[in-house]
């Protein structure tokens, strides 16, 4: 459920987005007044599929959100995670279409919202936040391109070290990661005695520890190892597309 604004969400009064502060003032100007901040709790809904997408959301801070694509045997599973490196809602379609996939708060926290109708409007008085934002939505398309890729060959111990340090670098880098099992499982695609399994592998090798609600990673150096290179692929198409924007601790973001 999305409440009121949370003072946090902001830095140097622009909310803590990297899309957002990579704005010029100019641009950022064109939809500043329109930009409103909210809560969301975890597992909010922002879309399921055939809704229309009438709202774009920015995670600030800690946010994070996933693409959640439902299935005929009744199991939902993750594509792609969206912390403060991006935007969720009508960034490809350029919105007013239906959505396709569910669009799920993972951890949450403050996000900006801004109707469509209003960034569409700016987009087509600058021609820089147009190309701002296409060229974000060639990186978000190289993360499913990437993920696809990902879960075709790459093992459940590789892509669950993956989604741990993708967690982690899209919010605020603290060691402590509040996924459950059940997340976890679902961000990968098995079922949940499969991911625990692997947690446990993780546990004894003393590369984490599980705890109620979430997971503290004890060395992120060993974990970094164990996990394939797919994030690392996606931080330098990032950094090719739209430097500046990823999170890392070089930048500061």
């Amino acid at each position: 459920m999305l409440t009121r604004p949370d003072a946090a969400a902001e830095v140097d009064g622009r909310p803590f987005n990297n899309l957002l502060r990579r704005l010029d003032r100019a641009d950022f100007a064109l939809i500043e007044p329109y930009l409103a901040t909210v809560q969301a709790r975890a597992t909010d809904l922002f879309y399921s599929p055939g809704d229309d997408v009438e709202t774009v959301y920015f995670p600030c801070g800690p946010s994070l959100v996933s693409y959640v694509v439902p299935n005929e045997d009744g199991r939902d599973v993750e594509t792609i995670l969206i912390g403060r490196e991006g935007a969720v809602g009508g960034i490809v379609s350029h919105g007013f279409l239906p959505a396709y996939t569910r669009i799920l708060v993972k951890f949450g926290g403050p996000f900006a919202r801004l109707p469509i109708s209003k960034l569409e409007a700016a987009k087509a008085r600058s021609a820089t936040l147009r190309n701002i934002f296409s060229r974000y939505a060639d990186c978000m398309l190289a993360q499913i391109f990437q993920s696809t890729a990902c879960n075709a060959i790459h093992s459940i111990e590789q892509r669950t070290a993956k989604w741990i340090l993708s967690a982690m670098e899209r919010t605020d880098g603290s060691d402590i990661v509040p996924l459950t099992h059940e997340q976890l499982a679902t961000l990968l695609g098995v079922g949940r005695s499969y991911a625990s399994r692997v947690m446990q592998s993780f546990k004894a090798e003393g590369v984490l520890e599980t705890r109620r609600g979430s997971i503290l990673v004890r060395n992120r150096e060993a974990l970094r190892l164990r996990c394939c290179l797919c994030n690392e692929q996606v931080k330098n198409h990032f950094e090719e597309v739209l430097r500046g924007v990823y999170p890392t601790p070089e930048n500061g973001n």
